[in-house]
């Protein structure tokens, strides 16, 4: 190999390391620990600028996602045990398998396992197309 096949190989491999490392990142923060999202499906829907986000949320015992807000609407549907869920304003309810709650858009909320183990939900969310999914309310960020 010349010397600038040498370095031009050098620089590939630290853009890969490069682009590695921040994708990983990426997915590091977009996972809470204890909580495991699985996206389901993703569709552009007949009204423009809106899309239906279907999501598998497993939450580990005793583990709660914190209070956020989502740019649409969410359809919540719990799969398996039970998950308590705090809406702003409303007393906690406990949802228990079969259970469903809708959620406004921009409505401060939150989810919380109190059993001993993993519980599902499937969460559908109508949401403005391009925004981040969920906004923490405590940081304001978005995932």
């Amino acid at each position: 190999m010349s010397g600038i096949e040498v370095k031009t190989m050098r620089i590939m491999s630290i853009a890969a390391l490069i682009v590695g490392s921040v994708l990983t990142l990426g997915v590091t923060r977009a996972q809470q620990a204890g909580v495991k999202r699985t996206d389901l499906q993703r569709h552009d829907l007949g009204v423009p600028g809106r899309e239906a986000i279907q999501v598998r949320v497993d939450l580990e015992p005793g583990v709660a996602f914190p209070n956020h807000t989502h740019p649409g609407e969410e359809i919540i549907y719990v799969l398996a045990g039970a998950l308590e869920y705090q809406i702003e304003g409303k007393a906690p309810v406990t949802l228990k398998a079969g259970g469903v709650l809708f959620i406004p858009a921009g409505t401060v909320h939150s989810a919380r396992n109190p059993g001993s183990i993993t519980r599902s939900e499937l969460a559908t969310y109508i949401v403005e197309k391009g925004k981040p999914l969920l906004t923490h309310t405590a940081t304001g960020r978005g995932v």
